[in-house]
């Protein structure tokens, strides 16, 4: 999990719903890369929404899995295409 760190590229992304965050910090303690943090803003509710640091993420999906509110945390992981395969057309 350090190579992202190391090279510099992210593998992942994590979208946080920073209204429906609600401070609970489970995803900061558990973030393998430790690229999320609580914000110094309040949300409206009044809790400190955790926020993405904006690089270096793995996509490994932990911080979403720990949160309990099902809405506040999105992970998207990098996939790398494939040329497509060659097709033939054989009418």
């Amino acid at each position: 999990m350090q190579a992202a760190s190391q090279t510099g590229r992210s593998r992942g992304m994590v979208v946080i719903s920073a209204e429906d965050c609600k401070e609970g910090s489970l995803c900061v303690e558990v973030c393998p890369p430790q690229v999320l943090r609580i914000s110094e803003v309040l949300n409206r509710m009044g809790y400190h929404p955790v926020e993405y640091l904006g690089s270096d993420c793995t996509g490994c999906g932990v911080c979403f899995y720990v949160c309990p509110e099902p809405s506040a945390i999105t992970v998207y992981k990098r996939v790398h295409a494939t040329p497509a395969a060659a097709t033939s057309d054989s009418r």
